[in-house]
């Protein structure tokens, strides 16, 4: 009779398990290929660290893939789950006409967070300084080249016109090709400007991103089929970026540089502080993960100026704000 009781209570167990297991997506593991490394993209360090994927059931492995066409390759590969980079590696995978092109899904900053670094202080800088000058300004296609040419465009500059904008210098070699001696001017991330600024080899003269107003600047995206497969994931994944931006959005630079100091292990903490309080104070960060269709429309319509677009690709293809809303209703 106890042996039939101790079966009875096995049985019992296996069955709590099984049913436990049905209805819980089975992938938990997320490969995530970010396309750099910067304080700029805070909120991801803080869900990361906070535990918010953990809360989630995701596991979550983070490459890095320095530009956004390096990014999107790995995606259409297979070799990462989720992208995260500039929506314009979208918008020209949905122009080539793939079927299985990628959408996104949650976007995490809403203006350009790159600032431009010149040789000497400039504390009375106007836009029109630049004038016949000299400006390295990242790979020609991606959102930051482009929204620097959006910019000067806005302050009557046209680029390769009345300026230099060279276009030939790898995203990751910017800072040192400009401390090397090339260019009189840099457009930088964060904290590689602040640190260049320490060093006394540049000095942050003004921001991109508040000139250029809101552009859905970097966004996760993944392909269709992924999304159609995965929406569990895909949901809990967006859950948890969402706690991050809400967690940033109430807690002070202090606190935010205190949250994810481990992901920059060369950079002191008042550096990045500062670099957070920059941030803050022109609101770079998505307070939730909705890409709005007016943002949408602006990033293209920085495209075509660069005349890198040649039809626009539409909002209802390449966006899904399903889980970006159901995340918003969920967590409060």
């Amino acid at each position: 009779m106890k042996k039939m009781g101790v079966i009875f209570v096995a049985i019992l167990m296996l069955t709590s398990l099984i049913l436990c297991s049905c209805g819980k997506d089975t992938i938990e593991k997320i490969t995530l290929n970010e396309v750099t490394r910067s304080v700029f993209y805070a909120p991801q360090y803080v869900a990361i660290n906070q535990g918010f994927f953990e809360e989630e059931g995701i596991k979550l492995e983070v490459t890095t893939g320095q530009g956004a066409d390096k990014v999107m390759t790995a995606v259409i590969s297979g070799q990462a789950d989720i992208g995260f980079s500039g929506p314009e590696a979208c918008i020209y995978v949905y122009n080539e006409g793939k079927e299985d092109y990628a959408v996104v899904f949650a976007q995490l900053t809403k203006r350009d967070g790159s600032f431009l670094v010149g040789r000497q202080p400039e504390p009375d800088f106007k836009w029109e300084n630049l004038k016949g000058k000299y400006i390295i300004g990242g790979r020609k296609g991606g959102v930051p080249e482009m929204t620097l040419e959006y910019v000067l465009r806005k302050h009557n500059l046209e680029p390769n016109v009345d300026l230099t904008v060279d276009t030939s210098v790898q995203f990751a070699v910017m800072a040192g090709a400009f401390t090397g001696g090339i260019g009189d001017y840099v457009t930088l991330f964060e904290p590689t400007a602040t640190m260049l600024e320490k060093e006394g080899k540049g000095y942050v003269l003004a921001s991109i991103g508040q000139e250029s107003g809101e552009i859905p600047y970097t966004a996760y995206y993944a392909k269709k089929s992924f999304i159609e497969k995965n929406g569990d994931l895909i949901q809990r994944f967006t859950n948890a970026i969402y706690k991050g931006q809400r967690w940033v959005d109430t807690h002070s630079p202090r606190e935010i540089a205190e949250a994810i100091k481990d992901f920059f292990p060369d950079t002191d903490i008042d550096t990045l502080e500062n670099v957070a309080k920059r941030y803050k104070d022109i609101d770079a960060w998505n307070k939730d993960p909705v890409m709005k269709e007016s943002s949408l429309e602006l990033l293209q319509v920085v495209m075509e100026e660069a005349k890198v677009l040649d039809k626009r690709a539409p909002y209802d293809k390449i966006v899904t704000t399903e889980f970006a809303e159901k995340a918003i209703e969920k967590i409060k």
